[in-house]
Formats: structure tokens, sequence, C-alpha cells
């Protein structure tokens, strides 16, 4: 019979496995692929994520990481832009296509019913064959064309068939420009020569490692592929099985680690939109589901969050006025002072990280449970 696991163990599993049991020394690119990439449709929680992981981790480090194509930011897992190193990009992207042909639905789908959409690509690729381009300015090249076609629809058919990085500076810290859009083989050139397309049994070891003991369901819900119960067959021999407290059978690599669930599990600020709430179905391994909406906002946020003992105990938030910034926090529960002292150490060392300049004054304010 298959080992039981109860949530504390998963909990320790994870959190160790994402690097958030105790910050860890590793290069940026070291670091993004033991993580499986981070989502990254906002600018700055990719360099907060990496800050609550890593050893003296600097901005600048994630920035040129981006300049010089170690890192790419590109629609990949869920049809959803993250960051990834260069290798994992260009070998999982083509496996992720059946996910960005989903993805092209709702009212970008009516608006190209009827279209000879191989042709749009086609002209998609030549634009972009003759330079980077934002996507307002690709969907009105090709609205030329196809004038009887909303621009912003052409664009998104070209999005979710053509693997498009996000050219730096867009994607680095506190940049919102639009982004210059160019084809992934051309962005990394020579680098990526000799690396072949991942299989799906590759992504689900990759996965395993960074987020399991984990079920199938689970692994759909962090790629946003199918199929997944064949893929497990095939590797079960060399995979390890558990059981879990509802029942469900868990995955997992046979020397990953699975520290103790007694293990400190330090206090810590994790950015919003983490993989380590995006990454499972169940996600109560870190978040009571009574807490849920306080965290994944009906506008599609998902917001930062306070980690205690492990799991999400509350949220934050920088607030900034012209010389000044706030950590903002929201407990869920009310604390202990040991929990509060701790938190409060970890906000001032975020402040410290994300601020703007010089003389600006840091300040802590906790709201009522």
């Amino acid at each position: 019979m298959a080992a039981v696991l109860s949530r504390r163990a998963l909990n320790r599993a994870t959190l160790a496995r994402q690097m958030l049991l105790a910050r860890h020394k590793a290069t940026v690119t070291q670091a993004i692929g033991k993580l499986a990439g981070l989502q990254a449709q906002a600018p700055n929680p990719p360099y907060i994520g990496l800050w609550s992981r890593l050893e003296g981790f600097r901005r600048e480090q994630l920035t040129d990481a981006l300049k010089q194509r170690r890192i790419v930011r590109m629609s990949t897992l869920r049809a959803t832009l993250h960051l990834m190193t260069a290798a994992d990009a260009w070998a999982w992207r083509p496996l992720l296509e059946p996910v960005h042909q989903r993805g092209l639905s709702g009212l970008h789908a009516r608006a190209l019913e009827g279209i000879d959409r191989a042709a749009v690509v086609k002209a998609g690729r030549a634009l972009l064959g003759d330079g980077p381009l934002t996507g307002t300015a690709l969907g009105q090249a090709l609205a030329e064309r196809w004038k009887d076609r909303a621009p912003a629809s052409l664009a998104a058919l070209i999005r979710n068939n053509v693997p498009l990085v996000h050219l730096p500076p867009a994607g680095s810290w506190n940049s919102h420009q639009n982004a210059l859009l160019q084809p992934l083989g051309e962005w990394l050139g020579e680098s990526v020569a000799g690396i072949a397309a991942a299989t799906q049994d590759d992504l689900l070891l990759r996965y395993l490692a960074a987020f399991g003991p984990a079920t199938l369901a689970d692994a759909g819900a962090w790629s946003g592929l199918t199929g997944w119960k064949a893929v497990a067959e095939r590797l079960r021999p060399q995979l390890r099985v558990f059981t879990g407290e509802q029942g469900e059978e868990l995955f997992d690599l046979p020397r990953a680690p699975r520290p103790d669930p007694d293990t400190p599990a330090p206090p810590r600020l994790v950015a919003e939109w983490d993989n380590l709430l995006l990454s499972h179905v169940d996600r109560s391994r870190v978040l009571d589901e009574a807490h849920r909406a306080r965290v994944f906002t009906i506008n599609g946020i998902v917001r930062g969050t306070v980690l205690l003992d492990g799991f999400v105990a509350g949220t934050w938030k920088i607030e900034r006025t012209k010389h000044a910034a706030t950590v903002v926090l929201e407990p869920f529960t009310r604390w202990s002072a040991a929990d509060r002292l701790g938190v409060e150490e970890e906000a001032l060392r975020l402040l410290a990280f994300a601020a703007d300049g010089e003389g600006e004054r840091h300040t802590i304010r906790i709201l009522r449970p």
C-alpha cells in the first residue's frame, strides 16, 4: 500500500522544491530552471519571486539575464506569459502549441470566423521577419490586408500560432511599455542549436521536480495539457507513488526532497501570481479554501501572500507616495507576536529590495484581521 502524505508533508515538500524553506545560492538561470519557470504577466512579481528565494538577489541580475537572452519572457504554460530559461522555452513551446490553439477563443475566435488562418499566420511571420513589432503595430499591418477584421484579433492569431518573445526592456523592473515581439528562434539564434523539443514525459518529470508530489490533474492545471494518464503509466516504474489524505494518487521523483512535516518554515512574502499558488488543482497544501477569495480576486488578480508556518496567512501590497513606501499587511487571523515580528522584518527587507531611490521612507501598516 502506498504511504499516505499529510497536508503538512505536501506543504513542506512543495516549499522545498520551490526554494521557500530557505533562500538558496543560485544564478537566475539556475533558479528559473529549477522552478520550471515563473509566471510573468506583470513585470515586477518575478523579481520579487526571485528575491524571496535567492540569497543576495539583486534586480539587475534578472534584467541582465533578459538582455543577454539567457531568460526569455513569452507565452508558454497555460498560454500565459512566463519567464523561462532559453533552453526550456525552445524545448517546451512546441509541446504547448495545443494549449495556445485552445487559448484563441471568445471574441477573437468569433472575429476570425471564416478567415484563412494559415494565410494570416504566414503574413504575420513575414512582417515579423522584417523586424520586431508591437502587438498593436502587427495587428494594424495585418488589417491593411484583412480590412474587415479587428486588428487585435489578427494579432492574437499570430501570438497563438508563433512563439514570440517579449523583447527587453519589456518585462524588466517597472517597465510597462508595450512589448516589441520577435519570433523565439530569431531572438535566440544559434544558442539553441541542437536542443530538441521536449516530450510530455520530460515535462512531467520537470513538473514533479518543481511541484511534487502531485496528482496528474495538478500537472494539467500547471501546464494546460491533457493526456497525463498515459504519460504516468509509461513513467510509473521510475516514479514513486503516494496517497493523499483524500485517497488521491500522488506521483513523485524517488529522490526528490520530502522534508519532515515539522521542518520549520520561515515567514515569507510571496509575489503576486506566484507559481506556488497556480500549479495545483488542490491548493490546500498552501492555501485554505476559506481564504481563496481573499487571494484570487474577481478581476483576475492573484494577490501577494504572507506565508506563516508554510501556509498562506494573509496578503501584502506596497503602497507608494512621492517619498515613501509602505507594506500593507492584511492578516486572515490574529498573528502571534513572534509571527508579527518575523513578517515585519521580512517586509522591511522587501522594501529595501524594491526601493525606488535613496531617501525613500519605509513603513509597515498591519490591518485588523
